[in-house]
């Protein structure tokens, strides 16, 4: 049986430093590798020892077989855990760790290679028997061939890639006429995503549920199923809320999905932890939906409930143990929710987030639990998955564990970058999803006109959080006294300020009512007025009192530039003070800017060409996805001052328009 000592972890982030926690448990030496983007992270730090392996862009350090074995080579490690994403589901990789005498801690080359092709995993999977969505699994991928399948399948339904996950190169095709296009975008996003742009058709369940099976293997033939997770709540394909177990699950149908997957896992004996997921519909009725062959991002869910370390299982069956336990002592209690922590704004389309992390405390509840690799001070690049975290819950009921995730949700403080916990939040309130009914049309169907999708705006109470907070630090860079501040030769004089948020100023007004070591001030807001004491502040923390109630909030200040954590998440204000106020955007003229930093795809327009509003412009790459950016109004290109495959920085001017006259 395989002997290892030392296990390499080839991955970075949260699952780099989840995987360390079971190595260390377990009494393993630890290898971590880093791109020379992560050199200071959190994963790089746990580790009993970490190599570089190249620089910043996966494909030249994370996706680098042939550095990450020789890391493995350097440092004595025996044994390599891949976590999810980048290599843990190559089979070219699984294959080279073997050839070097390099223990893989996952399933064989030939699970992951059947497995990892959508097409050949469905033809096995209709040849074992286990139910499946009738679609396309051929060969020809011409637009002709794919074209006259669909019309045989029917509308809507869905385009895949073969290779993919994570609703990359996945698209619904409602009608025929817009199937070409989505065939041209799903193809050449799993192209530079995984590698091959081969797809597969498959009719569309309209408001099915996502449900999947975790299953584990060993080398003597064991396999067993602990339990289902529900991961209906997706947005475009991507799991946002995992819990487990699902609201609508029967012993009945627990059992018969259990049995498909490990049905399913029997067909290519496999070894390790693997998900099977299915599609489940309104009649009881569920469909082969694919294979992971990986330790999943929701696994946490599975442990809360279960009780059981999926990283140590994993750990033990590729040394040659078997199953802690057999089916029948897999006990499943209480419920477990999980939602991921993003860096995103949902306010604009969900656009991936790039800046450097200020402020960083994830809450501290009972039952609750945070995987996740962030340390304060680093720096979100977009060079990799904009998931920062995953915040779990446990609890007796599932409306227990709810309360508990959305409480943690509401109080994990993230400042310096934008996060999507104003959203999150809202979803874990919704009566429909507390009810247990949401389905994989939940988020479309309700959440289109969400207030937790609009830009946030700050409330009279933060503008004068701020200004007091401002006051406050004012007066100490002055060296005045903590004692005196809103002390002022003219008591009534005001102090003004001008705090702009996005693009919008607003003027606040505090009068000083009271000064000393807890001033207390009216703040003026427009025609609104508040009482406010300032009872304390450390640059973390600050405690007021606003209109008789006090609270504690958390806020970071730099350069006259406050971010503050409400329960409605973050607010980023700055104090513009007496700076002129910019000159407005010259009349019939428009930009496009990027937004957020990544690398142009494409551009699609010319210089001096003449294009309509809504007209796509070019193509912007970053963290892993497409994104789209069209003209504003209609006009003419006066000015492209980047090309294909220009790296750019957010804010950064790729598209200039005049306006056509009338």
């Amino acid at each position: 049986m395989p002997d290892f000592h030392k296990i390499l972890i080839a991955n970075r982030g949260e699952i780099a430093c989840r995987v360390l926690r079971s190595v260390h448990a377990l009494g393993y030496r630890s290898v971590a590798v880093y791109s020379s983007a992560d050199a200071d992270a959190r994963h790089v730090q746990l580790a009993d020892e970490a190599v570089c392996i190249g620089p910043a862009a996966v494909q030249q350090s994370y996706l680098c077989i042939e550095t990450i074995l020789a890391a493995a080579r350097q440092t004595g490690a025996d044994a390599v855990h891949p976590g999810y994403g980048f290599l843990s589901e190559n089979a070219a990789f699984a294959r080279a760790c073997e050839q070097a005498g390099i223990v893989f801690i996952g399933p064989s080359a030939e699970a992951i290679e059947l497995m990892g092709s959508k097409r050949l995993a469905k033809l096995a999977m209709l040849e074992a028997g286990v139910p499946c969505i009738p679609g396309y699994e051929g060969t020809a991928q011409d637009d002709a061939t794919l074209s006259q399948e669909a019309e045989r399948i029917g509308y809507p339904l869905m385009v895949k890639a073969s290779a993919g996950g994570g609703g990359r190169g996945m698209r619904l095709v409602q009608a025929p006429g817009d199937l070409r296009a989505q065939l041209r975008t799903a193809r050449s996003e799993a192209q530079n995503a995984f590698g091959s742009g081969e797809l597969i058709l498959e009719r569309a369940l309209i408001q099915p549920r996502h449900v999947e099976i975790q299953v584990f293997g060993d080398h003597h033939g064991n396999l067993v199923h602990l339990g289902e997770r529900d991961c209906s709540v997706q947005r475009r394909h991507q799991k946002v809320v995992e819990e487990s177990p699902c609201p609508l699950m029967t012993a009945e149908l627990r059992q018969a999905m259990g049995q498909a997957a490990i049905r399913a896992a029997a067909t290519v004996d496999y070894v390790g932890a693997g998900t099977v997921e299915f599609l489940l519909d309104a009649s009881g009725a569920f469909y082969f939906l694919e294979m992971n062959t990986r330790l999943q991002v929701e696994h946490p869910v599975t442990e809360l409930v279960t009780g059981q370390d999926l990283v140590a299982w994993q750990i033990r069956v590729a040394a040659g143990e078997p199953l802690p336990l057999k089916q029948e002592q897999v006990r499943l209690q209480g419920h477990a929710m999980e939602v991921r922590l993003y860096a995103e704004d949902p306010a604009r389309g969900f656009l991936p987030q790039t800046g450097r992390v200020l402020r960083w405390e994830p809450a501290q509840l009972e039952g609750v639990r945070f995987d996740h690799g962030l340390l304060e001070g680093q720096a979100v690049s977009p060079f990799y998955d904009p998931m920062l975290a995953k915040i779990v819950a446990h609890g007796a009921t599932r409306d227990e564990a709810r309360r508990r995730l959305l409480r943690a949700v509401e109080d994990c403080v993230l400042l310096g970058v934008s996060g999507n916990q104003r959203f999150l939040a809202s979803l874990l309130r919704h009566p429909q999803f507390a009810a247990g009914q949401a389905t994989t049309a939940f988020i479309g169907e309700h959440f289109a006109d969400d207030p937790s999708l609009q830009p946030q705006l700050p409330t009279t109470a933060e503008l004068a959080c701020t200004a007091a907070l401002l006051l406050q630090a004012s007066a100490q860079a002055y060296g005045q006294p903590s004692g005196r501040c809103g002390w002022s030769n003219a008591a009534s004089v005001p102090s003004r300020f001008q705090l702009k948020h996005e693009e919008q100023t607003y003027a606040v007004e505090l009068h000083v009512l009271e000064a000393g070591a807890q001033p207390r001030f009216e703040a003026r807001v427009g025609d609104e007025r508040l009482a406010l004491r300032l009872l304390a502040c450390d640059g973390r923390w600050a405690s007021l009192e606003l209109d008789g109630i006090r609270q504690r909030l958390a806020y970071h200040l730099q350069d006259g530039r406050l971010w503050l954590h409400g329960r409605g998440g973050s607010l980023e204000l700055l104090d513009i003070g007496q700076q002129p106020v910019g000159s407005a955007a010259a009349v019939g003229c428009a930009t496009v800017k990027a937004p957020m930093d990544g690398a142009i795809v494409e551009v699609l327009v010319n210089e001096g060409e003449r294009v309509a509003k809504g007209t796509l412009l070019l193509v912007l790459e970053a963290m892993k996805m497409e994104h789209p950016l069209r003209a504003t109004i209609d006009g003419v290109i006066a000015r492209i001052p980047v090309r294909q495959g220009d790296q750019v920085k957010n804010r950064q001017l790729l598209v200039e328009l005049d306006a056509l006259s009338d």
